[in-house]
């Protein structure tokens, strides 16, 4: 328990350091939000690139995996709905509650893959991604147009699933995933300075996460993020423990997929519910909540698996 504790324990720091460097008056507001964007859609995918370009494919079982993060996702997402009536929210404090409890943050799960089970935990939440983020993306943006979206924002969904289509983590991991099985090495030239650019992925990543966290936002609806909390932090991890072990899964490949289920709520949530009519102080109380109550479930979900 303390290896695991010891290597997710620099990770979670470096989100307080996010969360303390963004209220120091020497660090300019105006940072953030390049940091942001490099880590989007230049670090962290250059990082997923090239691990999954280099991963050995053939060591996983890829069918029990998928089946586990899909099934998993889908009947969370069915009991979240199931709730709806007798939830007594409104559509957009809803469609926030149904994000809460289904976006991963892959962020968090990347750093904590690679400092669990190195390249090949990275390896496996590359896959992941693949899996799970386009599906969790296409249910929120949908139950997002039926609860919360007005009507004159209906019109606006296609470009906002072309985004969806076009996340770069996504592409990322398609094009290393592409390149490992058609036979593929990076060129020697380009390998080198995709590494390089994959060395800052975790540390401005991370930072940035922390630096987007909102104390204040915890006030918003305690009862409501508790319950987006259970679901993320507890219903979901359960869930593909129980599903992947029926599945034949376990050691790494199993741990990797109940740690990234346990994941926090992404701050993409928020982005989201502002862009479709959600109720952006209640994700936002849902994504720090789940931020910190994971510094203390992620650990003790994989310890479980372990």
């Amino acid at each position: 328990m303390s290896a695991i504790f010891q290597g997710l324990t620099p990770i979670f720091l470096l989100i307080v350091l996010g969360y303390v460097l963004r209220r120091m008056p020497w660090v300019a507001d105006a940072f953030w939000a390049p940091a942001e964007k490099l880590t989007y859609y230049l670090f962290f995918p250059a990082l997923l690139l090239g691990n999954a370009a280099r991963a050995d494919l053939g060591a996983f079982a890829l069918a029990p995996l998928a089946g586990t993060l899909l099934i998993c996702t889908l009947l969370v997402s069915a009991a979240v709905l199931a709730l709806r009536p007798f939830s007594g929210l409104d559509g957009p404090a809803f469609t926030s509650l149904f994000q809460g409890a289904i976006r991963p943050n892959s962020y968090v799960g990347i750093a904590a893959a690679l400092a669990l089970f190195a390249q090949q935990g990275l390896t496996l939440v590359a896959i992941a991604i693949v899996i799970v983020v386009p599906l969790v993306n296409f249910l929120c943006v949908s139950v997002m147009v039926v609860f919360a979206a007005p009507r004159d924002t209906r019109r606006g969904i296609a470009p906002i699933l072309f985004e969806i289509v076009k996340n770069p983590l996504i592409l990322a991991c398609f094009g290393g995933l592409g390149l490992n099985l058609a036979g593929l090495a990076l060129p020697p030239v380009i390998a080198p300075l995709i590494d390089i650019l994959g060395h800052a992925a975790l540390p401005v990543g991370l930072i940035a996460v922390g630096a987007g966290l909102s104390l204040e936002a915890l006030h918003a609806r305690a009862a409501t993020v508790s319950l987006g909390a259970i679901a993320k932090l507890g219903a979901m991890p359960l869930l593909t423990f129980i599903i992947g072990s029926a599945f034949g899964l376990d050691g790494v490949e199993l741990a990797v997929c109940v740690m990234y289920m346990s994941l926090p709520t992404s701050a993409s949530s928020y982005v989201l519910a502002r862009q479709l009519g959600g109720d952006g102080p209640l994700v936002a109380g849902m994504i720090t909540a789940s931020t910190i109550l994971a510094m203390i479930t992620l650990p003790l979900w994989v310890r479980l698996v372990l």
